[in-house]
């Protein structure tokens, strides 16, 4: 059992889930939280921290502050134990103590709401509540060793087992190759190969791997998939799974009126599903567009590039800035323009786009 390096506890007013929440962080076992509403309904959610990662965050818990606290004593207040279990095939234990911060006029207490439904969903074993077995994303950029999460996400793949047949595009970062890769049963597979051209230095290495690490974390039909990587040797690669006709925009533009609303319609409900569970999994994808979904022989969609790392500007081109260069702004809610904040809200805004890209291509 991996010790637990730190604890996150996320809670929101019920009535604005969608808007923002709040979290605070402690390396205790217990927290004070403060600066609550009265007479409000909030919801608390906790995960850990350790060595492997972010655990999925536990069950949701409802509670209301009261409306008046005069009446209370200063030290009075209920005291609330989560515990949560099975993380991602170990067992963490974690007691959490929510002590309420109760000063002079500002007094509150919480007071626990569950419905039968949660009841029935539920099942408390001397306090104990178990995690779903849900994955959670975790950001690479939070390993102090960015080749851990490489190592940790990602396999390894042989180079002798790749065969790379003719460039089919450009990136940023080197070219982009079809090709073939031999799975261990002997069976060649499409591929597509991304490979780091040389001269490179350490960021952009770190950079271009990043990708993989993200990727590797997915496991979905509407999710690009990752075969591997090639680290240890030149040149360094990306290999995933080889979609034969593209991008979708101009997949689109090159068949315009093939398809009728009942294909286009379908294609749509592939990427939803595809970004439902990134956004379940925890990951805002940013930059959803036609562009970055890829498209197999069967017309399945699935959503690609998870690569850029994005920063925006202050200046008065309607674009934001990313290390891959200026992408237009006609896909970004306004929000997290104007507040530099994206959610899985945006990626919505986003998708909606995307809906018009397909409809009206």
């Amino acid at each position: 059992m991996l010790p637990v390096a730190e604890y996150e506890i996320k809670y929101y007013e019920k009535e604005h889930e969608q808007l923002s929440y709040s979290s605070t962080r402690t390396k205790a076992p217990s927290v004070i939280v403060s600066g609550l509403k009265p007479a409000t309904w909030y919801v608390f959610s906790v995960r850990t921290r350790t060595a492997g990662g972010h655990s999925s965050y536990s069950p949701k818990f409802e509670y209301q502050t009261t409306g008046d606290s005069s009446d209370m004593a200063p030290d009075q207040g209920q005291v609330l134990v989560i515990a949560t279990a099975s993380v991602g095939g170990f067992t963490l234990l974690i007691i959490l103590t929510l002590f309420l911060l109760i000063t002079g006029r500002c007094q509150w207490y919480f007071k626990a709401k569950m419905t039968s439904e949660d009841k029935r969903r539920t099942t408390y074993q001397n306090g104990h509540v178990p995690f779903p077995g849900v994955k959670t994303y975790v950001d690479p950029d939070t390993y102090e060793d960015p080749t851990q999460a490489v190592q940790e996400f990602t396999k390894e793949i042989d180079p002798p087992r790749i065969r790379i047949e003719r460039v089919i595009g450009a990136g940023e970062f080197g070219e982009v190759c079809s090709g073939r890769l031999r799975t261990p049963g002997k069976k060649e597979i499409a591929v597509a190969i991304k490979t780091l051209k040389g001269g490179y230095v350490e960021h952009q290495r770190r950079d271009f791997l990043r990708e993989a690490s993200i990727m590797g974390q997915f496991d979905h039909p509407n999710i690009i998939r990752l075969e591997g990587v090639v680290t240890k040797s030149r040149p360094v690669m990306i290999v995933v799974e080889y979609m034969e006709n593209g991008s979708l925009d101009s997949f689109l533009r090159q068949h315009d009126g093939h398809f009728t609303v009942i294909q286009l319609v379908g294609m749509l409900r592939g990427i939803a599903s595809g970004m439902k569970y990134l956004s379940d999994m925890g990951y805002v994808h940013r930059d959803l567009a036609a562009r970055n979904i890829l498209v197999n022989s069967n017309l399945v969609c699935k959503v690609s590039d998870f690569g850029l790392s994005r920063v925006l500007e202050d200046d008065a081109e309607a674009a934001y800035t990313t290390r891959g260069g200026k992408i237009p702004i006609r896909w970004t809610a306004p929000e997290a323009i104007a507040y530099r904040k994206f959610t899985s809200s945006s990626d919505v805004w986003s998708y909606g786009i995307v809906m018009w890209e397909v409809m009206s291509y």
